[in-house]
């Protein structure tokens, strides 16, 4: 007879195949499908449906505790949900940056040997992923030299080193000031623009993100709203989260938008209409909240 089925086991995690019941969409590189995550028994995310698109920049919002590195983790499979589907696409390729790298100040380790961790890289790859992000002259510098900029960047071209299809990078603004944050995520379109993968960032700065990003998702335990960030700058949701002053981050994106067309990236419409005007006819997709689960 059979062994009976493991209640506790309720997650279906498929790596190789689509879900049956939910075949993602052609195009579709990451599917999650009814993702719900418990850490240490409590609930973090419920219900999270999402698609990554290949080639889109897509910005994970939300306050401090809403999940939103829960959600990267889930995505990159280093979190189980307990219940819902997990779909990659066989042999996708990832890059993570992480949130944050403590590394042993008396430790000498050079951005070069870093770059070999865990895996020996060759010398012309390294160097190629240090010239991709502005480094190229750093590789024999210690890393308790570098300023957290240049560490950040660091962090960055150890990721691409697998020339990912999809980049995921958990608030890597976070140690910087705001010219550094505007110039990192300079640096992040271009990346995307020349490697053609897609994007998948948290962050908790709005009034960059906006201009930044080709879709926009804000999570509190489960996915608020979405779309396009003008839509979402507009969602009664997403007001509810970061209040009513951040008005500039709509305003910065549809300066942006208007004025500034030298960015590398094509969103496969014409540039030269008002942006706000335009989104302003489409609703932001919102999503319900999720009743709290009982043990």
């Amino acid at each position: 007879m059979p062994p009976s089925p493991n209640p506790a086991a309720a997650a279906e995690i498929h790596l190789h195949a689509p879900p049956s019941t939910d075949p993602p969409a052609a195009e579709a590189l990451i599917r999650l499908a009814g993702v719900t995550v418990a850490l240490g028994g409590r609930p973090v995310l419920h219900g999270v449906d999402l698609a990554v698109a290949p080639g889109e920049i897509l910005t994970v919002l939300g306050p401090n505790g809403s999940g939103k590195s829960t959600l990267l983790r889930t995505l990159i499979g280093a979190v189980r949900p307990a219940r819902g589907t997990v779909w990659r696409r066989p042999g996708l390729r990832l890059g993570y940056v992480p949130q944050r790298l403590a590394i042993d100040a008396t430790m000498p380790l050079t951005v070069d040997r870093f770059l070999s961790l865990p895996v020996r890289r060759p010398r012309a790859d390294k160097a190629a992923a240090l010239a991709e992000v502005g480094l190229g002259a750093l590789g024999r510098r210690q890393l308790t030299e570098l300023s957290g900029g240049q560490f950040q960047r660091v962090l960055l071209a150890r990721a691409l080193l697998g020339r990912p299809e999809v980049l995921l990078l958990d608030e890597p603004t976070q140690a910087l000031d705001q010219p550094g944050t505007a110039q990192f995520y300079r640096l992040i379109a271009d990346i995307r623009a020349r490697l053609g993968c897609a994007v998948v960032m948290v962050s908790h700065d709005l009034h960059v993100v906006m201009s930044a990003s080709d879709r926009v998702i804000c999570v509190n335990g489960h996915i608020c709203c979405e779309g396009t960030p003008a839509v979402v700058s507009s969602a009664p949701e997403y007001r509810a989260l970061f209040g009513l002053g951040t008005a500039g981050a709509l305003a910065l994106y549809r300066h942006a938008h208007d004025h500034g067309h030298d960015h590398a990236h094509d969103h496969g419409h014409d540039h030269t209409h008002d942006h706000a005007h335009d989104h302003a006819r489409e609703a932001p997709r919102s999503r319900a909240a999720a009743p709290e689960e009982t043990p």
